[in-house]
């Protein structure tokens, strides 16, 4: 899929204003970030992620809006209902050949075998050597991962010889030249996509053969509302990794509930990276909403986002699920929206990280 050129974009009025694209040098930024998180970054990312629930089409026209104009985007994916199979992932390319990001798509909310991935919980071991110890990882994160791992690599390599990433061929022969070779490439993912980003990026730092293609091509993770991937002595083998441990950055959203899972009752799981977390003032919150409940107006307080010390902790069973439920139906009334939740089903939802990670005086993905 090629993006839509921006006349296309903007039928009337000028091609370019101050606020579209949002990102005038966006591809420049992902290049020579000198350090993550950057904070234009993590929002190209956050609505990257968001927006990997629909189809090639609507991900290659909101990455042009963002900056990344006439860019190319596959879609690969893979589905076996059986085997609780259902991966998909995109590859967004930059119009020089130069910037590629990999967006794995979530937990589709209508889909069941989505879910069953999500709860394909039984512990497995890696194919190769990382850490002492026990090392497993989330059967269902991992299979989902390696499912459509070799179109993906193929991809990528496709890019790294200078071929465009929109057409699958053996040996990239039919494709067209792109300017430059890739250089600098991120991944992304939101919820399960999150999860499946993380392990990618495992896969690439610990196996030979994509370590010595990407090592120095890889720049940085963003995850948004990710679950835990694998148990204590796997997360402690990565947090070795110094890419792993600084450059594998987690949002997670106020009172998200699946940063916390899977639960505790599920065997030990445990987080890696960095985790940052966005805190919303819920007391002021609350007294706000009441004052407009009662006919004054006025603007509620906007948190912010903070790293944490100490990444995210499992909950610990069902109780998890049926206060993040209670949550989310508070949240649909003026006077018990702003009440303190300890996991809220509401705040996962991928808009959430997009608003939140918007940086002061930018505009939003639709630049307008």
């Amino acid at each position: 899929m090629r993006a839509p050129t921006y006349e296309e974009l903007r039928p009337f009025g000028r091609r370019e204003t101050s606020g579209f694209p949002v990102y005038k040098n966006l591809e420049e930024r992902l290049l020579h970030a000198g350090a993550h998180p950057d904070p234009e970054i993590a929002h190209v990312m956050a609505t990257c992620s968001a927006y990997a629930y629909s189809g090639p089409e609507t991900v290659s026209m909101i990455m042009a809006r963002l900056g990344l104009e006439d860019n190319q985007c596959r879609m690969i994916q893979l589905s076996v209902d059986a085997l609780f199979l259902r991966s998909t992932a995109f590859v967004i390319q930059s119009k020089s050949g130069r910037v590629a990001i990999l967006c794995y798509r979530g937990t589709e909310p209508l889909n069941l075998i989505n879910w069953m991935v999500n709860l394909d919980l039984e512990p497995e071991r890696i194919a190769y050597q990382i850490g002492d110890g026990c090392p497993t990882v989330h059967g269902g994160f991992y299979r989902n991962t390696r499912a459509t791992r070799y179109e993906v690599m193929s991809t990528l390599r496709h890019a790294c010889d200078r071929r465009s990433v929109r057409v699958s061929s053996s040996d990239g022969a039919d494709l067209p030249m792109m300017e430059g070779e890739l250089e600098a490439f991120y991944i992304t993912g939101h919820s399960l996509g999150g999860a499946m980003a993380g392990l990618m990026a495992v896969m690439m730092r610990h196996e030979r053969k994509y370590r010595e293609v990407f090592a120095d091509r890889l720049r940085a993770v963003y995850t948004f509302g990710q679950p835990m991937i694998g148990n204590p002595d796997f997360a402690e083998a990565c947090q070795s990794d110094e890419f792993l441990r600084e450059k594998v950055i987690r949002y997670v959203y106020d009172n998200d509930m699946v940063p916390h899972l899977p639960p505790a009752v599920s065997g030990p799981f445990q987080h890696f990276g960095r985790e940052y977390q966005y805190r919303a003032p819920r007391f002021r919150n609350a007294l706000t909403d009441l004052f407009e409940y009662l006919g004054r107006a006025s603007q509620p307080p906007k948190g912010k986002w903070e790293e944490n010390v100490h990444p995210t902790s499992q909950a610990s069973g069902l109780p998890t699920i049926l206060l993040a439920n209670l949550a989310f139906v508070a949240g649909k009334f003026q006077l018990t929206r702003s009440l303190p939740a300890v996991y809220s089903v509401e705040d996962h939802f991928p808009q959430h990280y997009i608003s939140s990670l918007i940086p002061c005086g930018v505009q939003n993905e639709f630049g307008d």
